[in-house]
């Protein structure tokens, strides 16, 4: 779709843009112009689908975060996270992995030399959310869900996977640290499916296919932003769709963001870089991953 949406139900339409995490392109739809958050979400990228040649693999090296969580989320290929809390997991399609940076941890991405090519090919969704100011704080702390462990929802024409939250009546398997919902659906062509109606904030990705609302369609890689609570229905354009949907409550304030750190105190962000700066890991605040400490991602000299 070209243009503003004339549809009444829609807030605005994010087109996202390239970044790079790793060597590896992603296309970030959050934080944006129009909005820095949907609901609790700060940050949204859509990581490939991409194939690596010449044996190349993923690794982003270790590196430190604050005031968050990031939910990680595949729909193709394999990564190995490991953190400073010494967790050791490998997400694969269809797995949640939903680390709480609270106060500060590290933690790496790794694809451990798999080449990214043919079935491998990685691609996925990793987003982070805000936390509560009561929240920012924590305890760090490390979740993971097997793809047997999401609860699936199916209607006519439409399945529905259950990511984070309380979607269609179903739960997911993971903690949430305030009031959220994140979704994966699938539409054969011409389905319809109704938005929750009991969110603040509502928005929906498109993966894959199109979506009409109204008369306007909205093609992959559109991130379409609603107004609240409107009750309305998307529907599956003549190729289907595969969507993740998303909102929740919106946070008590705006959120500072600068690198890999979020805060509702730029005091904190101010003392995390400084932190990760003098690279005391035995008795500062972070501490590298204990599988895998030979590098980190230095702190950057200025960010844009």
């Amino acid at each position: 779709m070209c243009g503003n949406p004339m549809s009444d139900a829609v807030e605005t339409v994010i087109v996202p843009r390239a970044g790079d995490i790793g060597g590896f392109e992603v296309q970030r739809a959050l934080p944006s112009k129009q909005r820095q958050m949907v609901g609790p979400f700060i940050f949204f990228d859509e990581m490939g689908p991409m194939e690596y040649l010449n044996g190349q693999s993923l690794d982003v090296l270790p590196h430190p975060h604050i005031g968050l969580a990031t939910v990680t989320y595949l729909m193709s290929g394999r990564l190995h996270h490991r953190d400073s809390l010494g967790s050791k997991q490998w997400i694969r399609p269809g797995d949640v992995n939903l680390m709480i940076a609270g106060q500060g941890i590290t933690h790496s991405e790794r694809t451990d030399g798999v080449t990214l090519n043919g079935p491998d090919a990685l691609h996925g969704v990793q987003s982070w959310v805000a936390l509560p100011e009561d929240l920012e704080d924590s305890a760090p702390s490390f979740h993971h869900a097997g793809v047997a462990e999401s609860p699936l929802v199916t209607d006519t024409g439409t399945q529905v996977r259950v990511i984070l939250g309380d979607v269609y009546g179903a739960q997911a398997g993971v903690p949430t640290t305030s009031e959220m919902f994140y979704a994966e659906a699938f539409l054969e062509a011409g389905a319809q499916l109704p938005l929750p109606d009991n969110q603040e904030d509502r928005a929906v990705y498109v993966l894959g296919g199109s979506i009409e609302v109204g008369q306007d369609r909205f093609d992959a890689g559109r991130l379409v932003v609603f107004h609240p609570k409107d009750a309305l229905s998307v529907r599956a354009g003549a190729a289907g769709a595969r969507l993740l949907l998303l909102g929740g409550a919106t946070m008590e304030g705006p959120r500072h963001i600068w690198w890999n750190f979020v805060s509702s105190s730029r005091e904190k962000i101010q003392e995390a870089k400084a932190q990760w700066r003098a690279t005391d890991w035995e008795n500062g605040l972070f501490h590298l991953p204990p599988d895998d400490n030979d590098a980190f991602v230095p702190l950057p000299v200025r960010r844009a």
